[in-house]
């Protein structure tokens, strides 16, 4: 090996362990990567280099994704994706098996054609809702909503952005460009042995589990949220909370403190009250009586606390999961000085299969947490229209944009024809030029306006893509990728491309339940086609091995970004993925491994 080589090794090793224990974000670990690939030589700055490192920010792929990003947005925001789920909650009834069938036919083909990730967001409240009407068992259905999310983003190439990558990577390397609906035969088999395994064997193979909201007794959710001011004579005056007979107590607690109706910031047990400070208090009726002369309430509990009432509302229950691109997470509830912020409650938290109901308040809040959250109506209407959550409790409000869904649904619809002519017709037309066109149609349009198209764009995604296309090009201008081929095709047997497309898939699908599923099919695609070429052999079925492995993650909760959403929702613990998703992982990669071969032929 040259020392080119042994340098890129090393940093691939370093960059595989940084992506697994999680260090740093992955994009940052990516272009640190590709950074590292410019000091240490092996990627040029030179523009005529052939190993020119700002070539990879040119590359379709990447651009492709993040319109794709924008058009889902777009289908979101007009409301398209939001009727699709009314429609499915009048649709299932009160019949279990008939929604688990609706649940996975219905999400499978959204994805087909949309980002999954906001397939999920919308369905998750949906299926919650109907479970506490119908009395259902939510995770018996959530699992399913993320496999059937997995499964129908590989009938298309724009199904998932690891499809878009592979097919940009392998269009570059001199195959031909993948139509749209090229893989959709394995798609579909991939998305019919889904829905009839998790039908049958799954089904019992699937957990029965309990949401956050149900670890707290239904005669503790009753409670109120009551607004009362300090008055002039009150003897609050000059104390702190803590000093004062409010911190004493014990069937309500004081929620916030408003001074000239600007929440304060400090810490409550550090707040000094003044006069016509307003105090939110939280508590059952009886402690609520104590405080609160409004509606009818006894207003005599208060008069020794110096507390005029004000008004009393119902308090609010609902969980909310932290999306990934929340500001919240790395923070713990005490340096966020949650309560103040926001005016709410943190009732209790789940995380990778741990309820916690005590003790939370120091724990670094991570993607994925789910958090059961009490407080007066119009505060969690304001918590949850921040990016920072997505609510489970009942479907998302959206900007009512109805009548812009016809464009929406057009801009997707001319996005795919064209993608499924340019293959075998060979229309002129490149896919990223289609996708560019598209996504400012709909932004011109004002299905979303520019600064919505920005934030619907999830650049950590991206970035990642950028840098893990540096790091294989590295790896393709020192030859580091044919030497990995070429002891790859020695040691497995030179004479069988059958057993090597099964080893691709395998470790696609291996690495992609402990890493990013884009990062595995940046790094494995150029592996990839260079194992095939070292054998002779057409590379084409080993870049849809590389698309269906690396999408193919049901084993974890952390693989796929939809599993980790229900992760939390569905208060799964990180073995029911195994269980319940190993058996299925199998399945997939005999099938691939088999049908592969007949559908794409290696001569």
């Amino acid at each position: 090996m040259s020392a080119e080589q042994i340098f890129l090794t090393i940093l691939v090793v370093i960059v595989f362990s940084a992506f697994v224990k999680e260090w740093v974000s992955a994009e940052l670990v990516a272009m640190g990567a590709m950074l590292a690939c410019v000091i240490g030589g092996v990627l040029s700055m030179d523009s005529d280099a052939d190993n020119y490192a700002l070539k990879v920010f040119s590359h379709p792929a990447p651009i492709t994704v993040a319109c794709m990003f924008i058009l889902s947005a777009a289908l979101e925001r007009t409301g398209v994706i939001d009727r699709l789920g009314a429609w499915f909650e009048k649709l299932v009834g009160g019949s279990p098996v008939k929604m688990l069938a609706a649940l996975i036919l219905i999400v499978a083909v959204l994805s087909g054609f949309v980002n999954n990730t906001p397939v999920v967001v919308v369905f998750m409240p949906i299926v919650l809702a109907i479970c506490r009407k119908q009395d259902f068992t939510a995770s018996k259905y959530l699992i399913p909503l993320s496999y059937a999310a997995i499964a129908g983003g590989t009938m298309t190439i724009i199904g998932t952005s690891t499809n878009l990558i592979a097919s940009g990577i392998a269009t570059e390397k001199g195959l031909e460009p993948f139509s749209m609906f090229e893989i959709l035969p394995l798609g579909l088999v991939f998305v019919g042995v889904t829905f009839v395994y998790l039908m049958t064997v799954g089904q019992k193979l699937l957990p029965d589990r309990v949401t956050l909201a149900t670890l707290i007794d239904s005669s503790e959710t009753r409670e109120f949220i009551t607004h009362a001011y300090v008055r002039k004579d009150s003897p609050l005056l000059g104390k702190t909370f803590a000093e004062s007979e409010l911190s004493k107590l014990r069937k309500v607690r004081v929620l916030e403190v408003l001074r000239d109706s600007r929440r304060v910031r400090e810490p409550l047990p550090e707040v000094k009250f003044e006069e016509g400070d307003e105090i939110v208090f939280k508590g059952v009726l009886s402690g609520v009586m104590d405080v609160s002369s409004a509606e009818g309430i006894d207003v005599r509990g208060n008069e020794m606390l110096g507390l005029e009432g004000m008004r009393t509302e119902s308090a609010v229950l609902m969980e909310g999961i932290l999306g990934p691109d929340s500001s919240l997470a790395g923070k713990s509830l005490k340096e966020l000085n949650f309560r103040q912020r926001f005016g709410v409650l943190i009732l209790a938290v789940h995380r990778r299969g741990r309820n916690l109901k005590e003790r939370f308040e120091d724990e670094k809040l991570e993607f994925g947490d789910t958090l059961l959250v009490q407080g007066p109506g119009a505060k969690m209407r304001e918590l949850f229209e921040e990016k920072d959550f997505i609510n489970l409790s009942e479907p998302k409000a959206t900007r009512n944009r109805s009548k812009k869904a016809p464009i929406a649904i057009g801009a997707l619809v001319i996005f795919m024809l064209v993608g499924a002519l340019s293959g075998p017709l060979g229309m002129p037309v490149p896919v990223v030029l289609t996708a560019l066109i598209c996504a400012l149609g709909v932004m011109v349009s004002g299905c979303l306006d520019p600064h919505e198209a920005y934030k619907a764009i999830e650049w950590k995604v991206v970035f990642m893509i950028f840098g893990m296309l540096g790091v294989g090009m590295a790896m393709e201008h020192s030859e580091l990728a044919r030497l990995a081929a070429n002891k790859m095709v020695s040691f497995l047997g030179q004479d069988n491309p059958q057993v090597l497309l099964c080893a691709v898939y395998l470790l696609a699908a291996v690495m992609t339940e402990i890493i990013s599923n884009n990062a595995v099919a940046a790094l494995l695609t150029p592996l990839s086609i260079a194992v095939a070429m070292s054998m002779g052999v057409d590379p084409r079925p080993f870049v849809i091995a590389i698309m269906f492995g690396s999408s193919a993650s049901f084993s974890t909760p952390i693989g796929y970004q939809t599993n980790t959403f229900v992760y939390g929702a569905g208060g799964y613990k990180f073995g029911d993925f195994f269980k319940a998703g190993f058996p299925l992982a199998v399945i997939m990669w005999l099938i691939a491994s088999f049908l592969i071969p007949i559908l794409w032929p290696f001569y």
